[in-house]
């Protein structure tokens, strides 16, 4: 037998580093096999010299494992014999710059009839459809809009209001200010909205978590019917008020305003309201729900600013019923009191540990960001 190509002959200091870190045991599994390997192959002084087959069979590895450590210790060294080569990864085709803003601006419009969205392989059989490649992977199409943090199978929801619309931003600014006003308890600042809640019960008794196992819920359900809930926060001192109702009425939406005034401000002068622009919150609700003098006497004790159409992300009570939606509401509750007794509980901690609410965008900021919706003046 020919004797092998790649001859590994360790120096003692090298033998040495391998004993010690057998002994030790502090490296990954090849590592340890790859150093076992070198010292059965060592041809040198104190290496007894074994073949390919033997080490296979005593360390339980390929015989192509043991010739390829003893090619990286002849061709590289030491430490390429005894660990792995990290991948580098497949290369990818690098598109070049007219390249890549095709793929975008294809990426941004519209996807074909009869499509919902683009895909990877979608883009990329466009791209050499329409001849500004002749091929390109999926893979490259995906680093490419990566690169340039684009998702356009992703589409997000969002309210956009007519552009030189005049109503919006006379509303919006009008909200801004009240924003800017220092905090007065004779004129608390209160932003007021609500949400509706899914009831559902449980068919099935849930499996509770266990160490590597999460809860388990069956997929059945049974619906119980929907609640209502309102949200006051009063940003500036951070204490949050959560009503439950079996409906969105005007009468529900008149009687939290009447505890909103008698219960939580009692001693405030007036009560400076943020409301979103439904139909059910407006002051007519208070004359529909009690005694013409007692709807004044209420009435008085308001001052009211509605969030312009299109325009509820200005009311900063939405921002805390998202809170409340991930903190508590973001499971399966069977029936209103239940839901009650829960949004008491969350109610209560959060109040405890006041979070007020940081609010930076100005009307200066509106003026430049949202420029499109200011109206051009003509001048005669």
């Amino acid at each position: 037998m020919p004797p092998p190509k790649y001859v590994v002959r360790l120096a003692v200091a090298e033998r040495t580093q391998l004993e010690e870190l057998i002994r030790t045991g502090q490296r990954a599994a090849s590592t340890l096999i790859h150093a076992r390997i070198l010292l059965k192959t060592d041809r040198g002084a104190e290496g007894p010299g074994w073949d390919d087959e033997r080490i296979a069979d005593a360390l339980e590895c390929g015989e192509s494992t043991v010739y390829r450590v003893r090619q990286a210790f002849v061709e590289r060294g030491l430490k390429a014999a005894l660990f792995r080569r990290k991948p580098t990864g497949r290369q990818y085709r690098k598109l070049d710059g007219a390249q890549e803003a095709q793929l975008i601006a294809l990426a941004c419009n519209a996807p074909p009839e009869g499509r919902a969205s683009w895909t990877l392989r979608l883009l990329a059989d466009r791209l050499v459809a329409l001849e500004v490649v002749d091929t390109i992977s999926p893979e490259c199409v995906r680093m490419t809009l990566k690169k340039n943090a684009l998702k356009p199978w992703l589409r997000a929801s969002w309210v956009i209001p007519p552009p030189a619309n005049a109503e919006f931003v006379c509303a919006m600014e009008e909200v801004l200010e009240v924003y800017t006003r220092p905090y007065d308890p004779t004129r608390p600042v209160v932003c007021l909205d609500e949400t509706s809640k899914q009831l559902v019960s449980e068919t099935r008794t849930p499996l509770p978590a266990e160490p590597g196992q999460p809860e388990r819920v069956d997929y059945e359900y049974e619906r119980q019917g929907t609640a209502n809930l309102f949200m006051a926060v009063e940003p500036l001192t951070g204490q949050r008020h959560v009503t439950v109702t079996d409906r969105r009425t005007a009468v529900d939406f008149a009687q939290v305003v009447k505890a909103l005034l008698e219960v939580h401000y009692p001693h405030a002068e007036k009560v400076v309201l943020v409301l979103d622009n439904l139909n059910t919150h407006k002051p007519a609700a208070l004359y529909q729900a009690f005694e013409p003098a007692v709807a004044w006497r209420l009435l008085e004790r308001l001052e009211i600013h509605h969030t312009p159409k299109h325009g509820s992300w200005l009311n900063m009570a939405e921002i805390e019923l998202s809170v409340l939606s991930q903190q508590c509401l973001n499971r399966r509750i069977p029936d209103t009191a239940t839901l009650t007794r829960e949004v008491a509980a969350w109610q209560q901690a959060r109040n405890a540990d006041p979070r007020p609410v940081n609010w930076r965008f100005t009307t200066a900021d509106a003026r430049i960001k949202l420029k499109r919706l200011y109206p051009s003046i003509e001048v005669g």
